[in-house]
C-alpha cells in the first residue's frame, strides 16, 4: 500500500497496510477486551471481533509484509500480497465470520539440525500467517500474565541471553547439578486435545477456538501431496510460539508447584539441582508427568543429569573462573562456526571475493551478537587467523594461472624476480595460503581493506556496550 492501486474503481489504495475501506471504520470500532478474568469473550465485544478488527489486522499486516517470508501452497508471495488481499479481503472477512474459512496447508519443508538431523518446517500461506499473526496479538496479552518468569523463548522483552545470565545465577548459587530435558520432535506431537481443553480454560469465544482448531488441523504438503495433521503445531507459523508456550506451562507450572530452579526457552528445559541424586529423582517424576499429563516424549539419548559444564544450553555452557562462573561457547556451537565459514570461504564456489566478504560479515555479525555473552577471548583470534588464511586460498585460487599471480604479487609490492618465483610454486593452495609468499603480500591490513570485519574488534565494541 505504498503507492496507489488501480484495482479500487480507480480510486486508489493508499496508507499504512490499510485492511477495510474508510466507509466501514465505524464498523470496527471495538472496546479493548478485560484480560484480568478466566471468561474473556463479552456479547458486544467478542476475542474474535477484536482479532478482525481493522485496527489490529492492519497491524498484522505490516509484520507479516516486513518479514518477507517464502509463499505458501497457493504461491502467492509478499510483493503480490497486499493486491490480493484488496481483490480478496471482503469474500474471506465473510467466510471468516460465518466459519466456513478453511485454512490451507502448510507446506513442509526440511532444515538441518545441528545434531545432524533433520528439523520440519511449515510454511503456511502469506494469508494465514495474516490470519494468525491478527490471533497472536490479540491471545499474547492475555496469555503473557499467566506464563511463568523461568519461561524465556517467544515472549515479548524475554530473550535466550536472559535464559542463560539466570541459569549461570543458579549455578553461582549452589546448584551445581542440571536435569537437562530434551522434548522429543515436540512440535510435531503437539496432542490437539489437551491443547484445546488449556486454551478453553482461558477462552471463552467459540469461533477462536475453532479457528485454532481448524489451523492445528490444515494438514501439510509435503512433495504435492497434503497429509492430514492429528497431532503438532507446525513451526513457521506466528500462533505455533504462543501454542507452544501455552501447552508447555503446564510443565512450568508443575516444576514451579515442587519449588525448583529452572529456566525453559520453547522445549528446551533445565533444571537447576544441588545434587545429583536429588537430579534423578527429578528426571524420572518429570519423565513420567512429560509422558503422562502432556503425552509427549523425552529423549533419552540427548536428556541427563550431569554438571552444567559438561551440557550445553542454548548453545552455550559454563565453566569455573575466578571469581565465580563463566559463560562460553559450547564445542557444537564452535564446530558449526567453523562449519559454516568454511562454506562461505569454499574455494570451489564460484562467487566474487566481494560476494564472499558480504556474506561472511553478514553472517559473523549475527553471530557475534548471539554470542556475546561468552568469553571468547582466545578463541577468536584463532578463528580470525584461519579464516584470513581460507580467504588467502580463495584469492590464490582465483588469480589462476602463474602469470595473473605473477601480476597481482607485482601490484601488492614484490619485486618481479620474487613474484615470478611465488607464482610458479608447486605447492597446494593451503600450503600457500599459510606460506610467507601471501602473508608478506596479502597481509592482515590488506584483507581488512577488502570489508572483512575484524573480528576480535567487533566483539570487544559489542562487549563494553
Amino acid at each position: 500500500m505504498q503507492r496507489p492501486q488501480k484495482t479500487l474503481n480507480n480510486k486508489g489504495y493508499s496508507g499504512a497496510a490499510e485492511m477495510e475501506s474508510p466507509d466501514t471504520r465505524k464498523a470496527r470500532s471495538i472496546v479493548p477486551a478485560r484480560t484480568d478474568g478466566n471468561i474473556i469473550g463479552q456479547l458486544n465485544n467478542t476475542l474474535f471481533n477484536q482479532i478482525l478488527s481493522r485496527e489490529n489486522l492492519n497491524a498484522a499486516l505490516k509484520r507479516v509484509m516486513n518479514n518477507k517470508g517464502a509463499a505458501g501452497v497457493d504461491k502467492v508471495t509478499y510483493r503480490d500480497f497486499k493486491e490480493y488481499l484488496i481483490l480478496n479481503w471482503a469474500d474471506i472477512k465473510k467466510k471468516l465470520v460465518e466459519e466456513t474459512y478453511r485454512p490451507n496447508a502448510v507446506r513442509r519443508v526440511e532444515i538441518p539440525k545441528a545434531d545432524g538431523g533433520k528439523r520440519n518446517l511449515g510454511i503456511p500461506t502469506l494469508l494465514d500467517r495474516l490470519i494468525q499473526q491478527a490471533m497472536a496479538q490479540i491471545l499474547t496479552p492475555i496469555y503473557e500474565k499467566k506464563f511463568s518468569d523461568s519461561s524465556y523463548g517467544f515472549r515479548p522483552g524475554r530473550n535466550a541471553h536472559q535464559a542463560v545470565k539466570q541459569a549461570r545465577e543458579y549455578i553461582e548459587n549452589g546448584y551445581k547439578w542440571v536435569v537437562d530435558i530434551d522434548i522429543e520432535k515436540f512440535f510435531d506431537r503437539v496432542n490437539h486435545d489437551i491443547l484445546m481443553a488449556l486454551l478453553s480454560k482461558d477462552i471463552s469465544d467459540k469461533a477462536t477456538l475453532r479457528l485454532i482448531r481448524k489451523y492445528l488441523e490444515s494438514g501439510v504438503m509435503i512433495n504435492g501431496v497434503v497429509t492430514a495433521t492429528e497431532v503438532g503445531t507446525p513451526q513457521g507459523g506466528p500462533l505455533s510460539p504462543l501454542l507452544a508456550n501455552i501447552m508447555l506451562d503446564v510443565l512450568d507450572k508443575e516444576l514451579e508447584g515442587r519449588g525448583h530452579k529452572f529456566c525453559r526457552y520453547a522445549d528446551d528445559c533445565n533444571i537447576y539441582i544441588k545434587s545429583k541424586r536429588a537430579g534423578k529423582r527429578v528426571m524420572e517424576s518429570i519423565k513420567e508427568f512429560i509422558e503422562t499429563r502432556l503425552r509427549l516424549k523425552i529423549n533419552t539419548e540427548k536428556s541427563a543429569v550431569d554438571r552444567p559444564m559438561k551440557r550445553k544450553f542454548l548453545g552455550f555452557t559454563n565453566y569455573y573462573k575466578k571469581g565465580g562462573i563463566g559463560i562460553a561457547i559450547s564445542a557444537k556451537s564452535k564446530e558449526r562456526l567453523r562449519a559454516k565459514l568454511k562454506e562461505l570461504t569454499s574455494r570451489s564456489n564460484g562467487k566474487s571475493m566481494a560476494k564472499r566478504i558480504e556474506g561472511l560479515n553478514q553472517y559473523l555479525i549475527g553471530w557475534l551478537n548471539y554470542y556475546i555473552l561468552a568469553d571468547m577471548n582466545n578463541m577468536l583470534k584463532e578463528i580470525e587467523e584461519w579464516l584470513r588464511r581460507r580467504i588467502r586460498m580463495c584469492l590464490w585460487k582465483a588469480w589462476k594461472k602463474p602469470s595473473a599471480r605473477k601480476e597481482n604479487l607485482k601490484k601488492l609490492g614484490l619485486e618481479a624476480g620474487k613474484a615470478r618465483e611465488h607464482a610458479n610454486t608447486r605447492k597446494g593452495y593451503w600450503r600457500t595460503a599459510g606460506s610467507p609468499i601471501l602473508s608478506t603480500t596479502v597481509t592482515n591490513k590488506r584483507i581488512e581493506e577488502l570489508g572483512l570485519i575484524n573480528i576480535e574488534k567487533y566483539y570487544l565494541k559489542l562487549r563494553s556496550l
